[in-house]
């Protein structure tokens, strides 16, 4: 009698990567591209999830252009989209500068003209962190957000 085989269930794994100029453009081109990008992974422009994921990457974009930045160097944006989870990752090549993790993010001062934007990311994902960069130096930069099924939600917001 021949043993019996299970079936795991497909995943769908999606990936993309791209390098990015360590400007304001750079940051404004990462953000378009991302939304280009979920939009042809069947998440369409204007959805809740992929709103979420135009500010989030907006934000640590900006940052990696702005604090980041090491003179030559670029910063690297990276998506992965599975069964249930969208994961956003953002490196750059300067590991001196780590901002404080989700554990240490302090509520900004309300007069204070920045310091909002890792509270942006914080409120929009459903976990965030940052991580060393391996193999190259520096840190990355990195939120996921639950993904649910078409009709179904997003951290606890419906898919628009």
């Amino acid at each position: 009698m021949a043993p019996q085989t299970q079936r795991q269930p497909s995943v769908t794994v999606r990936v993309f990567n791209q390098r990015f100029s360590s400007t304001r453009r750079g940051a404004r081109l990462a953000r378009l591209l991302a939304l280009h990008q979920l939009d042809s992974w069947l998440i369409p422009y204007r959805s809740s999830l992929s709103e979420s994921v135009g500010l989030i990457v907006a934000e640590l974009a900006t940052n990696a252009a702005t604090h980041g930045c090491v003179p030559g160097r670029d910063f690297e944006l990276g998506l992965l989209l599975t069964m249930g989870s969208l994961r956003v990752e953002v490196s750059d090549t300067r590991g001196d500068r780590v901002p404080p993790g989700p554990d240490l993010l302090a509520p900004p001062c309300p007069l204070a003209d920045a310091g909002r934007g890792l509270c942006l990311v914080d409120a929009l994902a459903t976990r965030w962190g940052i991580a060393s960069r391996t193999p190259a130096p520096g840190k990355t930069v990195w939120a996921e957000l639950a993904v649910g099924p078409p009709g179904g939600h997003v951290a606890g917001r419906p898919l628009g």
